[in-house]
């Protein structure tokens, strides 16, 4: 039997076994922009927010979609 205090270690290694995917394109996006968000951060200018979008599209894309990739669960297919 599997001690109830450590149950949230297995929850939180199943949730990185199911999204791991996911968790490594926002990392690699996030690694991809640090320069930039680092900029926009000390220095905000429109011409900067434009350049890093640009620039950046994939990584842009990515952190824009996130929020629907992590809700679009495997559902099961409701048949007649």
């Amino acid at each position: 039997m599997i001690y109830m205090g450590f149950n949230y270690i297995y929850r939180l290694i199943n949730y990185f076994q199911y999204n791991f995917l996911k968790i490594i394109l926002i990392v690699l996006s996030i690694y991809d922009l640090r320069i930039d968000i680092r900029l926009l951060l000390d220095y905000f200018t429109f011409s900067t927010l434009l350049y890093t979008i640009f620039e950046h599209p994939l990584a842009i894309v990515v952190l824009i979609t996130i929020p629907k990739i992590f809700n679009s669960k495997n559902k099961p297919i409701k048949r007649l």
